[in-house]
């Protein structure tokens, strides 16, 4: 049973989906792991690193592997050309991926992506969003400190004292905790905002000072805010707007993966800005939280410099691609059935559990995840029909008696209630 590791052909990409101390991980479960010649080496790792873990280096590792794993989605040319049944791991945005989901659905691949990876206690350790997401974060307060021209920390020295940067975040998941977090390390003072009420204890357990406005929360599913109307954001820019005026460096990270990133800061409130001031916008890819970011570019608005980020994890490729490679890792853990004496070991993903079936894109020639099925293929022709309830115990015309209970052996005997797993 193999595991290819391909190499990343996106432009601008250093991560790998596996690292060499992981690879032993996987050998112990009873895979082999091949990886593609210079797969690793724009995040550090040499082939000779790999083949010193045990994995084998090939110009060619696709050859006879159950599963294929990857950062970004295979290229469409290598996808059309593995087995049927093969199965592919990566990032796949099926909403902007449809053809590439055609072609997996057409080739018989089962593929799974780590976006979909349902956001649940149990899934943590497989939450490649989240793991990537603390890279960007981390990324973000080093990139304001680097391209702010003064001191992030108070210093008080015997020419005299100077003042420590003022540093606004707004949104507070993973990434923006991790700028909050360090920019407080550097020593700056730190204000965040995040539309979601939990996230003020937070922001405050890490020495930062929740921004509190006069407006409703918007919590959502899966740790994400709920979309926001016209008028609250509009009422929200305006009573942000004095918090941004009087940052040193402004700091976004609101995004939610698959839509388009909330706009937060107009290019009205960035000109209030004072002269020198810093933004980073870490969703400029998907829309930008910043009117007039652009990704992968440095802009100025009024008397700021704005950067746009691009890939943002990429940009530390050695620890983004550790953190990836031990997600890929558990959820490959997961997925893999023990040997016994009646049958073989090896991997066989069990879609009964709502982690496989959360992540999965496609299996056995059909588009497995339902949302990404009806964009492509339009509604289900024929909806599985909703299980009958469990007939319940009924008084009988004499109302001496009661009717007898449905027969356990009766599968809607058992069906689920509504909203229960």
């Amino acid at each position: 049973m193999k595991i290819a590791v391909a190499r990343e052909t996106r432009p601008g990409e250093g991560r790998v989906a596996m690292v060499p101390e992981l690879v032993e991980k996987l050998t112990r479960l009873g895979y082999t792991v091949a990886v593609e010649t210079g797969a690793g080496d724009l995040a550090q790792y040499s082939d000779q690193d790999y083949a010193e873990a045990g994995a084998e280096v090939s110009e060619d590792p696709y050859a006879d592997a159950v599963l294929v794993v990857s950062v970004n989605p295979l290229d469409r040319s290598v996808v059309r050309r593995l087995p049927e049944g093969t199965a592919t791991m990566s990032f796949l945005p099926v909403n902007q991926s449809h053809e590439l989901v055609a072609d997996l659905r057409d080739c018989g691949l089962t593929s799974f992506a780590m976006e979909l990876v349902p956001r649940i206690s149990r899934a943590q350790s497989m939450d490649a969003l989240s793991s990537q997401a603390l890279v960007s974060g981390y990324r973000c307060a080093i990139v304001a400190a680097g391209m702010l021209r003064r001191f992030f920390p108070l210093n008080m020295t015997a020419a005299g004292t100077v003042q420590p940067a003022q540093v606004v975040v707004l949104g507070a998941g993973v990434a923006g905790l991790q700028a909050i977090a360090t920019c407080k390390r550097l020593g700056a003072v730190v204000k965040a905002y995040d539309v979601r009420a939990a996230a003020a204890e937070e922001i405050a357990s890490l020495g930062a000072v929740p921004i509190k406005l006069d407006l409703e929360t918007l919590e959502g599913s899966g740790g994400y805010a709920r979309e926001m109307t016209e008028e609250r954001a509009a009422r929200q820019m305006e009573l942000l707007a004095p918090f941004v005026a009087d940052a040193d460096a402004l700091i976004t990270t609101a995004a939610v993966p698959g839509r388009q990133a909330p706009l937060l800061v107009t290019r009205e409130m960035v000109e209030q800005m004072k002269p020198g001031s810093v933004v980073v916008d870490l969703a400029a890819e998907s829309g930008g939280n910043v009117e007039g970011a652009v990704a992968g570019e440095v802009v100025r608005i009024g008397h700021a410099q704005v950067w746009g980020g691009a890939n943002v994890p990429s940009q530390l490729p050695g620890p983004a691609s550790k953190l990836y490679a031990q997600n890929i890792v558990n959820l490959v853990t997961l997925m893999t059935r023990a040997g016994d004496e009646e049958s073989a070991g090896g991997f066989a993903p069990d879609f009964a559990d709502e982690i496989v079936d959360g992540s999965c894109v496609t299996e056995g020639g059909r588009i497995h995840h339902k949302p990404t099925r009806e964009a492509i293929e339009g509604p289900d022709p024929d909806p599985e029909p909703e299980p009958e309830p469990a007939p319940q115990p009924t008084a009988d015309p004499d109302a001496t008696r009661l009717m007898p209970a449905a027969d356990p052996a009766d599968p809607a005997h058992n069906a689920p209630e509504e909203g229960q797993p």
